[in-house]
């Protein structure tokens, strides 16, 4: 799977252990950025990696800034996202199976990168469970 990966100045770090363990599962990877530690804004790596999904809506994203709730709130801000801010592997399980999430969200300062490590596989291997949540994620999505 291709799995698009952006972050702010505060994400970095992790989103480059996702990265590599996104490697080590199998997946192809895109590095959105940034490259380093100088101060930017999470809404502008947020709408990048809003943007990347755009593009190819088979891929999924991961997105990570100093704790995961700003760059979720600007991705949720496009139609055709339903990003997730995560905490452990229960979270990132039902963010799938529930939600059919397309972007997974972390906190660098607030997760241990051990259980986000757990928390990205338990969203890669999950499938949407569909049923009775299809309805539901249907309301999530504006009519064209």
């Amino acid at each position: 799977m291709k799995l698009f990966f952006a972050s702010d100045h505060a994400g970095l770090n992790l989103r480059r252990v996702l990265m590599d363990h996104a490697v080590s599962l199998g997946h192809e990877i895109v590095d959105l950025g940034p490259d380093g530690t100088a101060s930017v804004d999470y809404p502008d790596f947020g709408n990048k990696l809003a943007d990347a999904l755009a593009t190819d809506p088979s891929a999924q994203g991961v997105a990570v800034c100093g704790t995961g709730i700003g760059i979720s709130i600007a991705l949720n801000r496009h139609s055709h996202i339903r990003a997730a801010l995560v905490q452990d592997v229960t979270t990132a399980t039902l963010t799938r199976l529930h939600n059919d999430a397309n972007v997974i969200a972390f906190g660098d300062r607030v997760i241990g990168v051990e259980t986000a490590k757990d928390a990205l596989t338990a969203f890669l291997t999950t499938a949407f469970e569909g049923g009775r949540h299809q309805r539901r994620v249907e309301k999530l999505t504006p009519a064209n």
